[in-house]
């Protein structure tokens, strides 16, 4: 349930109806916007009484919030989500944020020279797994703990914010003293456990969304971050499994505009696994600017044919240059533009 409060509400009439609706047995949380501010209340067993809510001073409606997720929902929050990094990336406005790197980190060499090359083309936020839960258990794993440390030094030298992915409860603890994004993998969107835990760690969640995840269910285990008082929240399209074998995965574009007809939530695009072809990344990758992405999350590696992970996925340098320059044609015609360098000094 949401209690939207009028433009000329004070904060004393804000603040009583937040004291109602604790009386009442429910948790309060103001919800400030641009024009007047809002009051949901969380825990709704439908027995409220909204009459009495209604008559309180300052209130202009109550509106039953009746999607099964509740604070991820438009209806809850009507402004967009932007959440901003510590190097200045914000992620959900008018610009499109770029992540970029390999998909897992394999040696200092490896992701320091990425890191740079990357910076000089445009990404703000770099992406490499340390941890990395694959489908064969005699697939490589990550480097753990040393890959985070790598990933700390290229931030260190360059500027890049660094997004990278926790596998299990413990790990958030471990992942959130190097990053500046807390990923949440595919295979790990339905883990509520990982989910309560990252939602408490204070650092912005990547959720992708699973692989055979309707949209509902992705919004759901939004849900559970949100729950746990963590608003920033990127959600990101990553892919879900078809019948046709011509690609990877199916990368449902569609599911862009359709969360944010749903959603406040900013949502991003993983063409590389959406696709897992280095072919397709590209064109998907242009076709998601389009269609309103808030970012990309792009797989680049100086040498994919050696590539201890998604090598055939991955960009040659060179490919993601030509990537970038094409994109921000496409966000010009939008009247978008592409987050700029960090403001670090470097």
């Amino acid at each position: 349930m949401l209690v939207v409060m009028k433009q000329s509400a004070t904060e004393e009439a804000i603040a009583r109806v937040v004291e109602t609706i604790e009386a009442m047995g429910y948790e309060a949380r103001p919800i400030p916007g641009h024009q007047r501010t809002a009051i949901g209340l969380v825990g709704n067993d439908g027995r409220v009484d909204s009459a009495r809510l209604e008559g309180l001073g300052g209130v202009l409606e109550v509106i039953s919030v009746s999607h099964p997720y509740k604070q991820v929902s438009r209806e809850w929050k009507a402004d967009d989500t932007i959440v901003t990094l510590a190097n200045g990336t914000r992620i959900g406005g008018s610009e499109i944020a770029i992540m970029a790197g390999p998909c897992a980190v394999e040696n200092e060499e490896q992701i320091l020279g990425v890191a740079h090359t990357l910076r000089e083309m445009g990404a703000t936020i770099l992406r490499g797994g340390a941890f990395k839960p694959r489908t064969s258990p005699y697939s490589f794993q990550g480097l753990g703990v040393e890959g985070l440390e790598l990933l700390a030094r290229a931030r260190e030298a360059t500027g890049l914010a660094i997004v990278t992915e926790a596998i299990d409860s413990e790990g958030v603890e471990i992942v959130k003293e190097y990053a500046d994004i807390i990923q949440i993998g595919a295979r790990n969107m339905q883990n509520y456990p990982l989910l309560r835990r990252a939602g408490q760690s204070g650092l912005p969640v990547l959720l992708k969304r699973g692989m055979s995840a309707t949209i509902k269910e992705l919004l759901l285990a939004a849900e559970y971050l949100l729950a746990e008082g963590n608003s920033q929240v990127i959600l990101c399209e990553r892919g879900v499994r078809s019948f046709d074998t011509h690609t990877r995965n199916l990368l449902d574009l569609t599911a862009i505009p359709v969360v944010k007809s749903l959603s406040h939530l900013p949502i991003i695009a993983d063409p590389s696994h959406g696709t897992g072809l280095r072919s397709k990344v590209t064109p998907m990758a242009r076709a998601a600017v389009a269609a309103g992405a808030d970012g990309l999350m792009i797989e680049v590696h100086p040498q994919p044919d050696m590539a201890l992970s998604d090598g055939a996925q991955s960009l040659y340098p060179e490919q993601f240059a030509e990537l970038m320059k094409q994109i921000r044609v496409i966000a010009r015609a939008l009247d978008r533009g592409l987050v700029d360098m960090p403001r670090v000094a470097v």
